[in-house]
């Protein structure tokens, strides 16, 4: 990632025009249907991506083909009428439609509000490193983050037209697997994903203070311990200065995984704080990417001393 600081776009305000589009897997019509009607209820008009309910007529696991998922998400960042551009939801496919996009075309588009989690991580460290603009990790319009979770829905909405209203995260049961406070700016997402990225030519640098957020879903134990010693191997988190853990759900036994992210990250002389509540758990917070943050284990929180939209 850039260590220049980041843009950060316009608030959404009532009245303003979002885009829904789908850059990695295929999208349940029922769940997006249903957050199409939820984003309606804010008082935003909502325009889908043209193939955002498409399905690859082959490999079943992507949202149509490579080119026409990167057309809508280019089509949205430069629409000067579209305000905001939402993900409907993760899966795969977000790695296979950067080199489809024309990134300069992008970076000379005004910014504009970008979210969205889990496979979206990719895009997330793209649009930090390509065209120096914070973003919003959190819930997904066609999941049921989104539709199903009404707190997990709130924090999204307050984020997204108040963010000076949700600059705590915190969670009864966080824990210090490493005491300490620590200033930096945020950076991460997915640990797969990240771990995914490395090697790439284009892979974002981490920032040179960086508070390293990491969450991940259905992947065992020993899976976490292979993709954070590539991380810790590549240099990743040689610059950071502190670590906010969020959700580990289906990842196996909490304390077999609690275990492995203190046997590898103990060691860094960094605070770590465990389980913020961020990524795939009920009542999902959403947290900026891109942005000065302070990490605090006594308090159990991360403060975001900049939020993401101005």
């Amino acid at each position: 990632m850039s260590t220049r600081e980041r843009r950060r776009p316009r608030r959404l305000r009532a009245g303003d025009t979002v885009a829904v589009v789908a850059p990695a897997g295929p999208v349940p019509a029922d769940q997006l249907d249903a957050g199409l009607d939820l984003l309606r209820d804010w008082d935003l008009r909502v325009v889908p991506g043209k193939h955002v309910r498409e399905r690859h007529p082959r490999l079943r696991y992507l949202a149509g083909g490579d080119a026409e998922r990167a057309a809508d998400l280019q089509q949205a960042w430069c629409d000067p009428e579209v305000d905001g551009v939402l993900c409907a939801r993760g899966g795969y496919g977000s790695m296979r439609v950067l080199d489809h996009l024309d990134w300069a075309a992008m970076g000379a588009a005004e910014s504009k509000v970008f979210a969205g989690s889990s496979d979206v991580t990719a895009l997330h460290d793209a649009f930090g490193s390509r065209l120096g603009v914070a973003t919003v990790f959190g819930p997904m319009i066609a999941t049921g983050a989104f539709s199903e979770d009404a707190p997990a829905r709130e924090h999204l909405r307050r984020t997204l037209f108040a963010p000076e209203s949700v600059t705590i995260l915190t969670r009864r049961g966080a824990e210090a697997l490493v005491p300490g406070r620590a200033t930096g700016v945020t950076y991460g997402g997915n640990l797969s994903l990240l771990a995914a990225s490395l090697g790439a030519p284009d892979a974002a640098a981490p920032p040179a203070r960086g508070i390293a957020l990491l969450e991940d879903v259905g992947e065992d134990p020993y899976r976490l311990d292979r993709a954070l010693t590539q991380l810790l191997r590549a240099g990743w988190f040689d610059r950071a200065s502190g670590i906010a853990l969020g959700s580990w759900s289906e990842c196996g036994p909490l304390e077999e995984v609690r275990a492995v992210l203190r046997n590898l990250l103990g060691d860094l002389g960094i605070p770590v704080l465990w389980e913020l509540g961020f990524g795939h758990c009920a009542a999902q917070r959403t947290v900026p990417l891109g942005v000065a943050a302070e990490l605090d284990t006594a308090a159990q929180r991360l403060s975001i001393l900049q939020p993401a939209l101005r």
